[in-house]
């Protein structure tokens, strides 16, 4: 097979917002992967490379806003960077098409279309398509990944959470209640738009919680986990509570749960260990030595997270902690992670760098 002829064609619907552009920036060293279209409203007809001038002799590709079965007809996977509501109506059109879509909004990301509901406050259009999405976390569903024709990116913070709850929620090493989540983002969370509260005089010198009861991915978290533990959908709660720094990318959680009765020998060490086993074979999970804990700036432009963490004797609780770039492991990074298992690629084509030295 000549490389031309392996060669895969991929379109970004919504790419020059922060999502998109990181997709963009993932994708444009990719060994296989190339641009077909690069889809946007607002900055149609202008190169990609004018908007973004960091992509100046990179990705000159001009901006389209084309008919969503024109953008499908011709690619060999579409990745959609909209707004929550939107998606749901636009993925079926996409997928009658014939290619293979990648989703990240919140439309496709639950088995229980009531939960959706009720966590987005919209009546799903298509809830018959929710039985075969793929939820797109590999570490955890690459096998489903490799057939199926429709994924849901996973949220930042439930990716975040998810990593680091995994291994001892498979294990049935916790207590499934409480399980308490603190998380922090950086502004890039919350997309390229002017509200006020994200401009640089309000958001500099700034932290605090936002959507501290009722956040929707409270609800994503939860049924995630309920899956990972073997249970139902709803089956286990969480609280959450996510935050705003004063950085542009990056994602920390901090998790607190209590060891159940079959984990007697907890301990910093042991956690570690189970850490250690449980992701040895995985490219992109960093479980850190010893009692060095993960930081935002060394995920910065990656798709790596870094887990570990700690047992508190004098109070019985076991921390844990993951840091990730919320662009990247959080977003659109993964998406490439998970389209590489989608087209029987090696999982870390075009990902296996970093930014930055310092």
């Amino acid at each position: 097979m000549s490389m031309e002829e392996s060669v895969k064609y991929v379109s970004v619907i919504g790419a020059t917002g922060y999502v998109g552009a990181e997709l963009v920036r993932g994708f444009a060293s990719h060994p296989v992967f190339r641009f077909r279209h690069l889809t946007s409203q607002t900055f149609a007809g202008k190169p990609y490379s004018e908007i973004y001038p960091e992509f100046r002799g990179i990705v000159d590709n001009v901006c389209e806003d084309l008919p969503y079965e024109d953008v499908a007809k011709d690619s060999d996977l579409v990745i959609t960077a909209l707004p929550h509501g939107v998606s749901a109506k636009i993925v079926p059109e996409l997928l009658k098409a014939g290619t293979k879509v990648i989703d990240h909004s919140g439309d496709f990301r639950y088995k229980d279309v009531a939960t959706y509901e009720s966590s987005y406050k919209l009546t799903h259009p298509n809830p018959e398509l929710l039985k075969d999405v793929v939820y797109g976390i590999p570490e955890f569903y690459r096998e489903k990944l490799k057939s199926a024709k429709l994924v849901a990116n996973p949220g930042c913070y439930p990716t975040c959470s998810l990593i680091a709850l995994a291994p001892f929620l498979k294990g049935h090493l916790i207590e499934e209640d409480p399980i308490i989540i603190d998380a922090t983002s950086g502004v890039s969370g919350a997309g390229r738009k002017t509200d006020l509260a994200y401009s640089f005089c309000e958001a500099d010198e700034s932290f605090k919680p936002y959507g501290a009861v009722g956040h929707r991915h409270t609800t994503e978290i939860a049924e995630q986990c309920s899956f990972l533990a073997g249970k139902n959908s709803g089956d286990i709660k969480v609280t959450f509570t996510p935050h705003l720094a004063p950085f542009k990318r990056g994602m920390l959680a901090s998790v607190y749960v209590k060891p159940s009765g079959s984990f007697a020998d907890v301990s910093s060490e042991k956690i570690n260990e189970i850490y250690k086993e449980f992701y040895k074979d995985e490219a992109f999970v960093r479980v850190l030595p010893g009692k060095t804990l993960p930081d935002v700036k060394a995920v910065a432009g990656s798709n790596y997270i870094d887990v570990n963490g700690v047992f508190d004797p004098e109070t019985g609780i076991i921390k844990l902690f993951s840091a990730q770039d919320n662009l990247g492991k959080g977003a659109a990074l993964q998406a490439i992670q998970a389209a590489n298992v989608m087209f029987g690629l090696p999982e870390t084509s075009g990902l296996k760098n970093i930014v930055r030295g310092i």
